[in-house]
Order: C-alpha cells, then structure tokens, then sequence
C-alpha cells in the first residue's frame, strides 16, 4: 500500500493554491477523490483548513512538482523519510468528528437517507461518526431540530471522504438482494385464450346438458291452399 503525507487535505490545498498540476495528480499522491480536489478549487471543500508546504515538510521536492507540471500523466512519489512513522489504521465504530462540524451532522444524516437510501445505520454511523438513535429520530421525525433540517452532501462539508462515501454504496448496493417477481396471476397466452371455439349463439337450457350439441330448430315450411293457386292459374291463361 502506497503511503499519503502527513496532512491530506492541508497538502492538497497547499498544491491546488501553489502548483500548475491537475486535480487527478494531487488526488493520486494526497489519496483524495478527484472531486475532492476539484471542491477544493471551488472553495467547497476543507474551507478554513490552512495548506502545508510538502516542500518545506520533505514530503515532496521542487524537482517532482516541476516534473508533474511538464507532464500531466506523470504521478508524484513521496519522498521516502528516513525516520520511521507508525502505520496510521482506522479505528472501529463511529468516525469522529471535529467540534465545529457536529451541528452538522444531522444534515447530512438527512442527505444520505434521501439519497441512498440503500445504505444501512451502521454505514451511516461509519460515514459521519453519528448514534443509531440520531438517525432513528430523523427518519421517524422526532428529532428536535426537525424543522430547520435540510440536506447536505457530507463529502463537500468534510465530514467524509468521497471514497469512504462511494465504498460504502458500494457495499450496500453488493449486499441488497435481487427483487424476486411474486407469484401473482398472469395472463394466459394468445394461443390458449384462442384455441377455444366460439360459444354457440343458440340459448342455453340451465337446467340440460351442458356436454351436448345446441340444438338447432329448422322453420316450418309453409302451407298453400291448393284451390287458390288453380284460380290463380285461370286467370294467367285469361289474360293470354
């Protein structure tokens, strides 16, 4: 694993105000997300937080920084310190977080439940550094600053890391089950709904056979009197 300096975001600021190098080369060597660093720029992100000098700390050297300027795909090394630092490891549990930037937490609370809902409490609780019972209260709306609340990206108020913020996602988006279509009625296929003959016309008895043919009732045929077609017949030899 490549190590980061010292101070972060101190180090990127002091490279984004000092330096001609893109947002994706400081965000290689501080281990920042580019966005980071472009929020940076912006004045969005690691507001109030003064930049250090790499150069001065031996972090970096002037040579490095004039050779990532010349090339944009060059990647800036740290240069290796000859006294020895403990490995920095992140603790278990809820982030800490600074004094100043507590009154802010229940905002982004509410930004990361309306935006990725998928991410569950102890995700949350990583991310901002938060209590199970805060995020209770702002999802049930019991919370006591309820109604003055409004939601806050926590990457750009520096409560998290946007890599922290997409690898969580991305756990929770790995451990959601896949939805499974239930079980309801569905529509025969044409070729069934089809195949049936048409109903017969002819009324149906309630009370016969519903097995057998429909009957079907021929007219009867009609009756001629036999004297009036004679009479009939007269008069066409008359008229001739």
């Amino acid at each position: 694993m490549s190590q980061s300096p010292l101070m972060p975001k101190a180090t990127a600021v002091w490279l984004v105000d000092n330096t001609a190098l893109t947002f994706e080369q400081i965000a290689e060597f501080c281990k920042l997300h580019p966005l980071e660093v472009k929020g940076i720029a912006d004045g969005e992100v690691a507001t109030g937080i003064k930049g250090m000098d790499p150069i001065s700390s031996g972090q970096l050297t002037r040579e490095e920084i004039a050779a990532g300027e010349a090339d944009a795909g060059h990647q800036l090394k740290l240069t290796v310190s000859n006294v020895g630092l403990p490995e920095v490891r992140r603790r278990k549990g809820p982030r800490y977080t600074p004094l100043s930037r507590r009154q802010d937490r229940p905002n982004a609370i509410l930004w990361l439940l309306r935006n990725h809902s998928e991410l569950k409490d102890a995700q949350i609780m990583r991310l901002v550094g938060t209590t199970k019972t805060t995020i209770a209260q702002i999802k049930d709306r019991t919370h006591w600053n309820t109604a003055t609340l409004s939601p806050l990206d926590p990457v750009t108020m520096g409560l998290c890391s946007q890599i922290d913020l997409d690898f969580e996602v991305a756990r929770a988006a790995k451990d959601r089950p896949a939805i499974v279509a239930d079980g309801g009625q569905t529509l025969l296929p044409a070729e069934m709904t089809t195949a049936h003959e048409a109903p017969s016309s002819a009324p149906l008895d309630p009370f016969g056979d519903f097995s057998s043919k429909p009957v079907h009732h021929e007219e009867p045929e009609e009756e001629y009197d036999a004297a009036s077609v004679f009479s009939k017949l007269k008069t066409l030899k008359t008229d001739h």
